[in-house]
């Protein structure tokens, strides 16, 4: 993007050349369009012509892609805020959320490891011994997880 905004941008940009400065398909271009991230361009002879606003709003489409937003999170950060509401609030709210849901998938990633790790020590003799074993100790983290939710009384909610 810096080669085409470090020399006089055009007044108005083709849809290649939109897409060409984020290496973008100039469907992708379209497809924002459609859902409502890119506003509707004017037209020239049935050409979309952009301002070079657009590049503006893409480079945000771009970094909120690269942080891992969805397409649905980027609309909410365009428009599900009340008018007026500055940046830095925006991005706090919907940074704070996907933090949460990234230390969550984190914590999945790491049980999984642990897990993957457990069955690389594996030494049944068959698929069926595996799940026998596994069976078992489902069973046992299972009673284990009631036993805690008894209390020491033995009553539940203790």
């Amino acid at each position: 993007m810096r080669h085409l905004l470090a020399f006089r941008v055009a007044e108005h940009l083709a849809i290649s050349e939109v897409a060409r400065v984020f290496g973008l398909r100039t469907s992708a271009i379209r497809y924002y369009e459609q859902i409502g991230i890119l506003l509707p361009p004017l037209r020239k002879s049935g050409q979309r012509c952009y301002d070079k606003s657009v590049l503006y709003r893409l480079a945000v489409v771009q970094r909120a892609r690269e942080t891992g937003f969805t397409l649905e999170e980027i609309r909410e950060l365009f428009f599900g805020f009340r008018p007026g509401t500055p940046p830095p609030d925006r991005w706090r709210k919907l940074s704070n959320r996907k933090l949460v849901e990234l230390r969550n998938r984190m914590k999945r990633l790491r049980l999984m490891e642990t897990l993957l790790k457990r069955m690389e020590n594996c030494d049944c003799d068959a698929l069926e011994e595996c799940g026998e074993r596994l069976l078992q100790q489902r069973r046992k983290s299972v009673s284990r997880v009631r036993s805690d939710e008894r209390g020491p009384t033995g009553k539940a909610g203790s």
